[in-house]
């Protein structure tokens, strides 16, 4: 049995050599290495985003000169170039999307840079619903989508498709383009509405979104475009890495025509051999587990062309 004057003898070399353990742990030395020399790992370092020289949206120049506006999407590249997760998302989708969504824009007339229109509104979601019921890739409130010969109601919801809100979308644009000729104004008015874009411009009396005062959503928006635009384009300027092989694939689907009702989805979806989840995944415009369609309308419904392995 020890005794207690044992016991704090014992305990103070266990305390030292504790000690001694943990400072090698520390500085990663040996026995016979130097005391003094001691090797840190640096830590990360965290830098102000480079600003270009000159930017353009939509072939437009943006007014970089001008303190305020580069200050504005100094913010947003700050804001997205340091949300890596939801940043690195959009890249690894962008294939995904901008393959459906590219093609439309150029057959409409529309510029090319208003495909991260469509990344800032929902994050290349299609089922995406915001607190005010904007739906869809694009965004399209009820009343809009129906404006721009979108079906809406409880079976089909074409906010939801991504091809027919995009043609959509794009007439929303160009019809925008009529009255303010300019991309950028544009792009605002999709956000704030074409009425609450020409109420500012009747207050202030100028045209000019880079002139105009807006409320916090609408005064981010097109500076957020613009950052999405330059990240994206450019990942690795702004320490985002993503390889190639990394990004999402283009899932091949082949076309299914309906002109009649069907009674259930989850029939129709493993009669053509995949499930319920995935026919919803590539038509969330379809809103219900069934299709009524009294009219005899032609819908076309996509199938994805998956090769599942074989059961053994």
């Amino acid at each position: 049995m020890i005794r207690k004057k044992s016991w704090g003898i014992v305990l103070s070399i266990i305390v030292i050599l504790n000690i001694g353990i943990v400072a090698l742990l520390i500085t990663g030395s040996t026995v016979d290495a130097d005391p003094e020399v001691v090797t840190l790992e640096a830590p990360a370092a965290f830098k102000a985003v480079e600003i270009p020289d000159s930017v353009l949206f939509a072939g437009e120049p943006v007014p970089l000169w001008r303190f305020d506006v580069r200050e504005a999407l100094d913010r947003e590249l700050l804001v997205n170039s340091y949300f890596h997760s939801q940043t690195i998302r959009y890249i690894k989708l962008a294939p995904r999307y901008f393959s459906i969504i590219e093609p439309i824009l150029q057959e409409k007339g529309v510029p090319n840079d208003f495909k991260y229109l469509a990344v800032a509104e929902s994050g290349f979601n299609p089922r995406a619903v915001s607190p005010a019921r904007a739906v869809g890739l694009w965004q399209f409130l009820q009343g809009t989508a129906r404006d721009y010969r979108l079906e809406v109601n409880s079976e089909v919801d074409e906010r939801y498709h991504v091809e027919k809100s995009t043609y959509a979308a794009c007439d929303y644009l160009l019809d925008s383009y009529e009255r303010y000729g300019s991309w950028a104004t544009v792009a605002a008015a999709f956000n704030a509405g074409n009425a609450g874009v020409q109420r500012q411009v009747q207050r202030q009396k100028v045209a000019s979104y880079y002139d105009l005062l807006f409320g916090e959503e609408t005064s981010r928006y097109v500076f957020r475009i613009i950052a999405l635009k330059l990240i994206m384009e450019n990942p690795e300027k702004y320490n985002l890495f993503v390889a190639e092989e990394e990004k999402y694939p283009v899932v091949q689907t082949r076309v299914v025509e309906i002109t009649g009702k069907v009674a259930d989805f989850a029939d129709f979806a493993l009669e053509h051999g995949i499930n319920y989840k995935l026919l919803k995944d590539f038509n969330p415009w379809l809103r219900d587990n069934f299709l009524t369609n009294s009219s005899g309308k032609k819908y076309t419904v996509k199938i994805p062309m998956i090769e599942y392995p074989e059961q053994s």
